[in-house]
């Protein structure tokens, strides 16, 4: 798959703080790319290098197989995570102003707002000025904003900030449908459970360096320890932990369960699921074998605590 963003060898440093440190990424076309890390690791440095905002020390930006220039400013939207709308114009009038602004004329950027407040309901809002909208009603406005003009590249800084639950599912299945219409997002957030949800590829950054980049598939698998939990029905409950030590590393854990089973997490170690499974069927009823795959925030929090 080609890739939309390619970001070679950026060095920037503010002072005696070096914000990234030769950090280079991959961003495959049609993906949505989480990009992660601590406060302060350096991901809004290098959001900011990618809009243009600033600029690195050293080091590249490649946008669709050219080197980052002025005029792809109108191929990007950028929902910040600080919003940046003027409080005091009304709605439609910055929205025809900032749609201007990225290159749409004022009879488009009309047909795309129309499309847009239809789709977000917030038709009503046109003559409502930004100071009296709620901090999420102003979220809706700035999303309008970031991705009216039809980007190829869209970088959502925190997107769900200030949503409530419905609005904030809202914004994700609008996300997903503009993958599916063939935008690149790359999504900046803290919310693994939206990274989880959302996301195809992910890379972390901690400490101005980049510590994981890859298909989120592959980096699970990578942090895969082959733990299961289990839970099963047995009146032979001493006789089973006994053999299942034998093979296999065993630990007392919980999980909800309807069952009043015994329940047990398992290390495979060299055996198989399979040899697993049929030591626990030999002993009870299995209601519960579940591989414990390594979420997201397991994953966060293991590499930067260890680096």
């Amino acid at each position: 798959m080609k890739n939309i963003v390619e970001v070679k060898k950026v060095h920037k440093q503010y002072g005696d703080y070096v914000a990234l440190n030769g950090v280079s990424l991959q961003v495959p076309k049609g993906s949505i790319y989480g990009l992660l890390g601590p406060n302060g690791a350096g991901k809004t440095s290098l959001i900011r290098i990618i809009n243009q905002i600033t600029m690195p020390d050293s080091g590249e930006v490649i946008l669709d197989g050219e080197p980052l220039q002025p005029k792809h400013v109108q191929q990007i939207g950028y929902l910040p995570e600080e919003r940046g709308l003027y409080k005091t114009m009304k709605v439609g009038e910055q929205c025809l102003y900032l749609a201007q602004m990225k290159g749409l004329s004022k009879a488009e950027a009309k047909v795309q707002l129309e499309y847009w407040f239809d789709r977000l309901e917030i038709r009503g809002w046109w003559d409502k000025k930004i100071q009296e909208l709620s901090k999420g009603m102003a979220q809706k406005i700035q999303f309008v904003v970031c991705v009216l003009h039809q980007p190829k590249l869209l970088i959502f800084d925190e997107p769900f900030s200030g949503f409530d639950p419905v609005n904030a599912n809202l914004i994700k299945d609008e996300i997903l449908e503009l993958k599916k219409k063939g935008s690149t997002i790359i999504f900046s957030t803290h919310r693994m459970e939206s990274v989880e949800e959302l996301c195809d590829d992910i890379a972390l950054i901690h400490k101005s360096n980049k510590l994981l980049e890859g298909p989120l598939q592959d980096i699970k698998r990578q942090f895969r320890t082959h733990n299961y939990e289990v839970g099963i029905l047995t009146d032979q409950s001493e006789a089973l932990l006994a053999e299942l030590k034998q093979h296999f590393g065993v630990q007392p854990t919980q999980f909800k369960s309807l069952n009043n089973e015994l329940q047990l997490q398992i290390q495979l170690n060299n055996a198989s699921s399979n040899e697993l499974l049929h030591a626990l069927t030999q002993r009870g009823q299995v209601t519960h074998f579940v591989e414990k795959i390594p979420s997201v925030n397991d994953i966060f929090i293991q590499t930067v605590q260890t680096n």
